[in-house]
């Protein structure tokens, strides 16, 4: 078995490579030097992250910033991370680092929580060209980033480049997609007033065809007819923009900024949990209306003192709406009985019964967090997060009687995390030993009927626990770094996962515990290796997760059900282990490669019952995740080849997915195809560095793509984009 995926990965590589193998060398002016004597010493800031001793990737976003690609397919193409969607644009996205998925992944912008901006913000929202770099920590999370974060994070830095610029593109592609989006800033160099201001808007019809064993209509004497369709109700919108105004680079302050962010977004949802019954007309809108603070400032008080300050109150609605009662087929047509009668839905609803279901969440978020240099090979860090969230649901489908007995929902999460950082045998070795401590508090309170009189009837339910953890570094050559860290990490269980989310069709589980797992990496990094222009870089780890208590969405295989909304639960004790390698060639200014896998065996770790009898899925592989994933991408540059100064740049990239099951029954009917999918594009940056165009083909041989319980992704598609950047006015 291992030898096949073996040969997968090298067929691959040079599959990939074999394409741009020939193409011809660039050609260079003459007003072009290389400076070979030239030795500059010194790490990048993707450099210094990457060799803390953490897993850690950093995606820089500068280049693949003119094609027309997604930040979700940015991160889809890194090892050890599969970003798993439930359809097309704007479709719920969930993230698996080595194994660990769903909320163990935290999602941060500029180091806070990505669920304070609420659902119409997301990382479908934000688009590269308003992204400096993307951190992704796998297993072992830094002290800074202080939320419960057990598999791992992504932590999305966006652009604050001091200088003024703008910068701005639009696209347009297959199933009339539509993004737009610019960014801003100006700084008055004089007083250090500073504005930023940046937006995005979204939209597609998300009408491709989809195909295969799960899109089938039910005829009226209840045989199956399975068909090629195209999705009818799955279009998805969203806007928003961001202001921030302060000052920088100030005697006071580094940063300070008082900002807004908002946003909107409304999604059609064209089915459940699975594929086999279409909807139409259940919707869900969403608006964030985000207030913020951020101060930065080094040097506080003292010498060595970095004293940071983020605070964010926002106020969030959503509105799912479904009232239409008919059955749907595949071709958005009324379902007939064997009489040529309509056929009504079970319950009066595409998912249950009618609502038109109104929630208000009120969060907050203030983080505070202090750095001291103790000395310039000693660090210690304190960080604290505070967050609370109050929740309201009214469904004004029910009578005003029925509404007056609807329950309220709070969760305040505290989290306190302590780092020492030492550089030792000449910065050599750097260690960084943390420790977090967690508390959470839910409480729910519902209305009663006691004896003609209205009471209200309140639970809590308070959660504490202890974290700790360590990561190092050390060069055992001079371009061989190894690298560890080990974690007992722990989670809260969030507030979709406890409350429900009716948008997403998950129903509330208020039992739910703390998910516990011990975390372990090690890896090396080898790099660079210079050859004349040839320049080799080579990362490669192990990991083991065992996991207590993981919190997975309830598997349902009857795909038939009427009512699709499957809670979260606790799965007992699991355990993951695997690998992960990638590889980056370069040579010269013309040609990237880059090659990357990652294998885990993710199994449910319970041998025996309470009175002793072995457990069926014992040591059996966690259903509904991708195990074994390659990806590879090359890019090819072209100078002066139309005009002097301008860069044509070709790319071409593959992912690959293994088969996998989507729930325990090792069936047919309940498997993940094998799955590789190829892109192709071509970018053009004129003379004056000003302007993009670039012309992307996603998925060229329109394969089946599948992720979350083989829902089917979009086919092939064809996008156009224009960029339009001013570094400096």
């Amino acid at each position: 078995m291992e030898k096949k995926y073996f040969l997968i990965v090298v067929l691959l590589f040079f599959s990939c490579f074999s394409i741009f193998a020939h193409l011809p060398k660039s050609v260079v002016s003459d007003n072009e030097k290389t400076l070979s004597e030239v030795v500059v010493n010194g790490k990048s800031v993707k450099k210094e992250i990457e060799t803390k001793g953490f897993a850690v990737n950093v995606i820089e976003t500068q280049k693949v910033a003119l094609q027309s690609v997604q930040t979700n397919e940015l991160l889809d193409r890194t090892a050890g991370v599969r970003v798993r969607k439930s359809g097309g644009l704007g479709s719920a996205t969930n993230y698996n680092l080595n194994g660990m998925s769903g909320n163990s992944v935290k999602i941060f912008i500029d180091g806070i929580p990505i669920s304070t901006y609420g659902s119409s913000f997301s990382l479908n929202s934000i688009p590269p060209s308003l992204i400096e770099r993307i951190e992704v920590y796998k297993g072992v999370i830094p002290a800074y980033l202080s939320d419960d974060a057990l598999g791992g994070a992504i932590n999305v830095v966006l652009k604050k480049g001091m200088r003024n610029n703008l910068t701005a593109s639009v696209s347009y592609g297959s199933f009339n997609t539509q993004q737009a989006n610019f960014n801003a800033l100006f700084r008055e160099k004089k007083t250090g007033f500073t504005v930023k201001s940046s937006g995005f808007y979204n939209y597609s019809d998300n009408d491709y065809e989809v195909w295969g064993k799960f899109v089938r209509n039910i005829l009226p004497n209840g045989r199956y007819d399975y068909v090629r369709a195209k999705r009818f109700n799955d279009a998805y919108r969203s806007f928003g923009g961001q202001v921030e105004f302060g000052f920088t680079d100030v005697k006071w302050a580094d940063q300070f900024y008082i900002g807004y962010n908002g946003s909107d977004a409304y999604n059609e949802i064209q089915h459940g949990t699975y594929m086999s019954i279409p909807y139409k007309g259940r919707t869900s809108e969403s608006q964030a209306h985000v207030f913020s603070l951020n101060y930065r400032k080094k040097n506080f008080i003292a010498r060595g003192l970095e004293f940071t300050l983020n605070g964010m109150h926002s106020r969030r609605k959503e509105v799912v709406t479904d009232t239409v009662p008919w059955n749907y087929n595949w071709y958005g047509e009324i379902s007939l009985g064997l009489y040529g009668d309509p056929i009504v839905r079970p319950g009066g609803a595409q998912q249950g019964n009618p609502a038109l279901n109104h929630i208000d969440r009120n969060v907050s978020t203030f983080r505070a967090g202090l750095n001291y240099d103790v000395h310039r090979n000693h660090r210690i860090i304190l960080n604290h997060i505070f967050y609370t969230i109050d929740r309201t649901q009214q469904d004004f489908m029910r009578s005003a009687v029925e509404r007056d007995f609807v329950g309220t929902r709070d969760l305040q999460k505290n989290i306190t995390s302590l780092a020492y950082e030492m550089k030792a045998f000449e910065g050599k070795l750097t260690t960084n030993l943390f420790g977090k401590y967690y508390q959470q508090e839910i409480e729910k309170m519902d209305p009663a009927l006691k004896d003609n009189v209205r009471v209200e009837e309140r639970m809590k339910n308070r959660k504490e626990a202890l974290g700790y953890g360590l990561a190092a570094s050390y060069p055992v050559f001079p371009k061989i770094l190894l690298l560890t860290s080990a974690e007992r990490a722990v989670r809260m269980p969030s507030e979709g996962e406890v409350f429900g989310s009716p948008g997403e069709n998950i129903v509330e589980n208020i039992a739910l515990r703390a998910e516990i797992s011990n975390n372990l990496n090690v890896g090396v990094k080898a790099g660079p290796f210079l050859i004349d222009k040839h320049r080799f870089e080579l990362s490669s780890s192990v990991f083991i997760r065992d996991t207590k208590d993981k919190i997975v969405q309830r598997i349902n295989p009857r795909l038939n059900d009427a009512v699709q909304t499957d809670p979260y639960e606790n799965l007992g004790k699991t355990k993951s282990n695997g690998f992960e390698a990638e590889l980056n060639y370069a040579y010269g200014r013309n040609l990237n490669i880059m090659l990357n896998a990652s294998k885990f065996n993710s199994v449910y770790n319970i041998q025996y019952d309470a009175n002793g009898r072995e457990y069926e899925y014992y040591n059996k592989q966690l259903p509904n995740e991708p195990f074994f994933t390659v990806n590879g991408t090359v890019q090819y540059a072209l100078h002066n080849l139309i005009q002097k100064q301008s860069i044509i740049n070709l790319f071409y990239n593959c992912g690959f997915v293994e088969s996998f099951n989507t729930t325990w029954l090792e069936l047919d009917d309940f498997k993940v195809p094998r799955q590789f999918i190829q892109d192709v594009g071509v970018s053009y940056l004129f003379p004056d560095k000003k302007f993009v165009v670039s012309f992307d083909a996603k998925n060229i041989f329109d394969r089946q793509a599948y992720d979350n319980f083989a829902v089917q992704k979009p086919g092939r598609a064809f996008y156009l984009k224009l960029n339009y950047i001013i570094n400096s006015f």
